[in-house]
């Protein structure tokens, strides 16, 4: 069995960013990882460029049943902090909207930098190495084995393996399950940043909309996103739907204004005084794609000149275009999701170390722990500044 200062599970985001801080400590270092490549999620994140922080980063990009929780570790190592860290790797990145910062070339560029970081840092990463069992000890210690037979002596234990989203580069709810093992309460998890799917007749009426894209508010339990909004063959996507996502239940409608710039009853009573004889679907497609037009009006049959329209249909029309009610069917789940909404209880944790406060020596960092960002850099500011609280004190 052989003896180290820390044992991380999960060579991510989080578990990198711990690594290097307490390597830098002088600590002996392992991280464990049951797949077979390190930070699988930084490498697809972003479409392939990372969007590895946000600029706007603060406390109300989160979402957790504790909401003062995340404060401590994103003042102590901020947004700021992680661009110095790019920066000093000459990294060339740029700003998109609402903050988000991606690097210009790839997202190895961020992985290769964290792999740098832990050599110099002395940290060793072992891949395709599963836990299979871990014991604390009467000293407060931990011994880990793996499925091959290796072992593990450690001081501190950092579990740092995500959530449940997108299985198909190895997310499984292993952290949780060691949650569990210790007695740390876990909040119930869902799929977040994740798009949502209609039932069959919906889906038949939206259907032939897949493509097209408008800029749109989305709302949804006293919440609402101003960003783009996409039809697919399955329901709606882009990012206010992703955002949304996170503050939807099952059951629950969301409301659409599809053109936030204009009102859609003043343009149909203008167009209506100005050229009675127009198609109805032909002014609303001055404001909207044509297809999305045209599906709008059909659905209320208005196939007949705005002229002989009355106000009052005119006015239910218009409510389709800036006050659209949909109620989803579902999401798309896990299996598309960006994060894990819930996970472990934050109040159980020390929010300055992220160390279980009934099990001295056991941390939980990154994904795993009911803390998640809005889209747009937050979850990956949320993993290094968590990991780099741990790293202080491993």
């Amino acid at each position: 069995m052989k003896k180290i200062d820390v044992l991380i599970i999960g060579a991510g985001a989080a578990g990198l960013m711990c690594a290097i801080e307490a390597g830098k400590r002088g600590r002996s270092v392992v991280v464990a990882d049951h797949s077979a490549k390190p930070a699988e999620k930084i490498r697809i994140s972003g479409g392939g460029r990372c969007n590895f922080t946000n600029i706007h980063t603060s406390p109300e990009n989160f979402i957790s049943e504790n909401k003062r929780f995340c404060v401590s570790a994103l003042k102590r190592y901020t947004q700021h902090d992680f661009l110095d860290l790019v920066n000093s790797y000459n990294i060339a990145w740029h700003e998109k909207t609402l903050g988000q910062l991606f690097c210009d070339e790839s997202s190895f560029q961020i992985i290769d930098m964290l792999l740098d970081e832990c050599d110099a840092a002395n940290v060793e990463i072992r891949l395709n190495t599963e836990i299979s069992n871990i014991i604390r000890r009467e000293d407060g210690g931990f011994d880990v084995t793996t499925r091959t037979g290796a072992q593990w002596t450690c001081q501190s234990l950092v579990v740092a393996c995500g959530g449940l989203s997108i299985p198909k580069i190895g997310a499984t709810g292993f952290g949780y399950q060691i949650a569990r093992q210790f007695g740390i309460n876990v909040i119930p998890t869902r799929a977040a940043l994740v798009p949502f799917v209609f039932d069959p007749e919906l889906r038949t009426k939206t259907g032939e909309l897949s493509g097209i894209s408008v800029d749109a508010v989305v709302g949804c339990n006293k919440k609402q996103f101003r960003e783009g909004l996409l039809f697919t063959h399955r329901g709606l996507s882009g990012p206010s739907i992703l955002q949304i996502s996170s503050y939807w239940n099952e059951g629950d409608s969301i409301t659409v204004n599809l053109n936030p710039e204009e009102d859609a009853f003043d343009i149909l009573k203008s167009a209506k005084a100005e050229n009675p004889k127009q198609a109805v679907h032909n002014v609303l497609s001055r404001i909207l794609p044509n297809r999305l037009a045209q599906m709008i009006t059909a659905n209320h049959g208005l196939e007949r000149p705005i002229g002989e329209t009355g106000d009052k249909a005119l006015r239910k029309l218009a409510m389709d275009v800036n006050q659209w009610s949909v109620m989803p069917s579902g999401t798309e789940g896990y299996r598309t999701a960006e994060v894990t909404i819930g996970g472990v209880d934050t109040n159980a944790l020390s929010s300055k170390t992220m160390e279980a406060r009934d099990v001295p020596g056991l941390y939980f960092i990154g994904e795993v722990v009911d803390v998640t960002g809005h889209l747009g850099g937050f979850n990956f500011q949320w993993a290094w500044s968590s990991g780099w609280s741990a790293g202080q004190v491993v």
